[in-house]
């Protein structure tokens, strides 16, 4: 098998994953996790959100973090966008990269944010707009690739068809989300096949959830296909609301062991990692979703 010399992990977890986790953990431990994941190697943290507090409630200190934040100028923080007002809050937070949501399933658009489709895409352009005057790029995100928790199946076609919208519309990267983790390799690289009709292969990005423990091998099946852009969460942070009780982000220190065993190259040291995994777990009360650090502490232990 052929895979990428080189890949690009993308640290979603001061973002997508501790908005979605139950306890609420403090500013400066957010500053320290963003820290931290830096100080491990990572160039690519998702570092917040400047969406509604009264939606988001987890993410309402943003602005704190990314102020309080050590700026290194080799990292890209970026942070989520949905509207003008987030982005304007994203420019004078001094993001490096905004991103924007949309999905894949017209079921979940109705429920998750209430309206269409290209409704919602509607309301990004402005945002693409701005931050191409700006000189910001934009990362498009596409939840629900690979199954919807209200209309099962969702075809590669209709992924495709979005993520050609987002790339049109500006986005320099669309990350392909698995938010229910139903997928499996052979849908994951149809999907893939489907999408790259319409994008550079080194413009799309995965990002699979762990639901049904799938996501190393639908990494794995995509890398071989040429994808180099994953992303991932420290400590597996973040569940997946569709599935109760079930893992949800895929645990970057899982992806960087099988990644650092097959010779790629990363940048990230998997010992400084599994310690910011522990602080956070830590920090939420709860023991670290990675194999990899439960493992190595049992090996300890041992």
């Amino acid at each position: 098998m052929k895979y990428p010399g080189k890949v690009k992990i993308v640290d979603v977890g001061p973002r997508d994953g501790l908005q979605n986790e139950p306890a609420v953990i403090s500013t400066d431990t957010k500053i320290e996790l963003v820290d931290r994941l830096a100080a491990a190697g990572l160039k690519f943290i998702e570092a917040g959100a400047f969406v509604s507090p009264k939606w988001v409630p987890k993410m309402a200190d943003s602005d704190d973090v990314m102020a309080g934040i050590t700026r290194r100028d080799d990292i890209v923080y970026s942070v989520l966008t949905p509207n003008m007002k987030g982005f304007d809050a994203a420019v004078a937070a001094k993001a490096d990269e905004v991103a924007v949501f949309g999905a894949a399933s017209e079921s979940f658009s109705q429920k998750n944010i209430n309206c269409s489709i290209e409704e919602s895409l509607q309301r990004f352009q402005p945002v693409c707009d701005a931050a191409k005057a700006a000189e910001i790029p934009v990362r498009g995100y596409i939840s629900c690739v690979l199954g919807c928790p209200y209309e099962g199946e969702v075809p590669a076609s209709e992924v495709a068809r979005v993520a050609k919208m987002l790339w049109d519309m500006g986005c320099h990267e669309v990350s392909l989300g698995d938010t229910i983790g139903t997928g499996t390799p052979a849908k994951a690289q149809a999907m893939i096949e489907a999408v790259a009709v319409y994008l550079p292969l080194d413009r799309i990005a995965v990002h699979f959830h762990d639901t049904y423990g799938q996501s190393l091998a639908n990494i794995l099946a995509v890398m071989e296909q040429g994808i180099a852009v994953v992303d991932a969460s420290v400590s597996g942070l973040g569940g997946c609301p569709y599935a109760k009780g079930a893992s949800g982000n895929v645990a970057t220190e899982d992806v960087l062991y099988m990644l650092d065993g097959l010779g790629i190259e990363t940048g990230i040291n998997l010992a400084a990692l599994v310690e910011t995994g522990a602080f956070i777990s830590n920090a939420l009360g709860r023991v670290s979703s990675a194999k990899v650090t439960r493992a190595l502490a049992g090996k300890a232990a041992a």
